[in-house]
């Protein structure tokens, strides 16, 4: 079986280096040893014939600078030939604009990779201010991967749970509902947005918040229906989110050909992507949705 990897991420050296100055992730995940002779002995044990490359969090807005910020962008985009486009910082958007005009003009980028939230006020993706980005990414007909970012509060829940494993799925669900509430994926009708990780809480709690919101003092102008008709607009990628129960449920909840395979390699662990893999596998075999994976 060939596979697309929509969720796959590289560590340059300029990057590498930019995070070590920093002190590293603050999320407080170590940052892994990538090589491109691991990242392809990955794909043929798993049987990836593409993987679509991307930096992970916090990305070039690890150097606080706009500047700098924007120099790391460029530097990563370079050094590799089929990369996501990186964004120094949606609040600083002539920088910004001009680095996604780079990438796909120049580089031929594949899409682009953006992080759950941007600036010092922690700005999801629904804010007005982004809505020039979504604008230009929406004319470019862009595939837009949606990838967590520490959450505001950096404090661990306790010292055996780094967030990526708990806190980041709740970040991809506050920036999709964000999108759906303010209306902006009516901006974005001709993007193609995937959310990690099987939607991470999208999915789970979009009902909630569908059947609830329109009949609230909470102001809003969309309708139960017009809700989930928004959120199945969206992509799903399942990294680390091939369990029986949630493949059950966003198999159930997704339109067709918009669950795509996605490793999170090198992140996570080689024989936890392995795990979650045949997971994949053996469900879409003994359930016979093979029609609903995209590989």
């Amino acid at each position: 079986m060939s596979r697309l990897d929509v969720h796959h991420h590289f560590y340059p050296e300029v990057f590498t280096r930019a995070l070590e100055r920093a002190g590293g992730d603050p999320s407080g995940w170590s940052i892994p040893p990538w090589t491109l002779e691991a990242d392809q002995q990955l794909a043929r044990d798993i049987g990836v014939k593409t993987a679509i490359l991307s930096v992970t969090t916090p990305g070039p807005c690890i150097e606080k600078d706009p500047k700098a910020a924007a120099k790391l962008a460029r530097a990563v985009n370079e050094a590799g030939a089929a990369i996501r486009d990186q964004y120094p910082s949606l609040l600083h958007q002539e920088e910004a604009l001009e680095e996604l005009a780079y990438a796909f003009d120049h580089l031929n980028a594949d899409g682009a990779i953006l992080f759950t939230r941007y600036g010092e006020d922690n700005h999801y993706f629904g804010h007005p201010e982004f809505r020039t980005i979504w604008a230009e990414l929406n004319k470019r007909r862009a595939v837009v991967f949606v990838h967590p970012t520490h959450a505001v509060d950096i404090h661990l829940v306790n010292s055996h749970l780094p967030q990526p494993m708990f806190d980041y799925p709740h970040e991809t669900g506050r920036t999709a509902i964000d999108m759906i509430l303010s209306n902006t994926m009516h901006l974005v009708k001709d993007c193609k947005i995937i959310l990690s990780h099987a939607g991470s809480t999208l999915p789970y709690l979009i009902d909630r918040v569908a059947g609830m919101i329109p009949h609230t003092q909470f102001t809003t102008n969309k309708s139960t229906t017009g809700i989930t008709e928004d959120a199945k607009q969206l992509y799903f990628e399942t990294a680390l989110s091939s369990s029986q129960l949630v493949l059950d449920h966003l198999l159930g909840f997704a339109k067709d050909g918009h669950v795509l395979f996605g490793s999170d390699f090198p992140n996570a662990p080689t024989d936890g992507i392995e795990y979650f893999t045949r997971n994949l596998d053996d469900h879409v075999s003994e359930t016979g949705k093979q029609v609903r994976v995209l590989y």
